[in-house]
């Protein structure tokens, strides 16, 4: 399976996302539904702090991504549900905040801000498409 990661020329390059991300031969498309803040029993972690949300919805996609055999490396998209963007994005461009996939190579990515998620203490909410080589 060969992947693409591509910036076109005239487009801006994000620094935290590839704008098109092609993907060739056969493969495992994987699909992980919206992750909360959440802990086992669907409690909110982190109540009120971007960054202890974040790294906690970080921490639980990776675990589901190795569930289904992929890593980081192999995530082609994901979308980010916020309450609040500007304290995202602020959360988000911290350097001490864990970047899980390759350096250069980012999945593409939606920013969106919402007015609500599935429980008032959620603050964020990401869901992500992954790809892997057949087998």
């Amino acid at each position: 399976m060969e992947k693409r990661h591509i910036n076109p020329a005239g487009i801006h390059k994000h620094p935290a996302f590839t704008r098109v991300i092609t993907v060739k031969g056969p493969s495992k498309m994987i699909f992980i539904a919206g992750q909360t803040p959440s802990d086992e029993a669907y409690r909110p972690v982190a109540a009120g702090d971007y960054r202890g949300q974040y790294v906690k919805v970080l921490e639980s996609l990776t675990v589901q991504l190795e569930a289904a055999g992929a890593s980081w490396d192999d995530v082609v998209y994901q979308r980010v549900f916020v309450i609040d963007v500007d304290r995202y994005l602020a959360v988000a461009r911290d350097p001490s905040i864990p970047r899980p996939w390759r350096s250069g190579a980012p999945p593409g990515s939606t920013l969106i801000g919402v007015t609500r998620l599935s429980h008032p203490d959620f603050l964020i909410e990401i869901d992500l498409i992954a790809m892997t080589s057949d087998g």
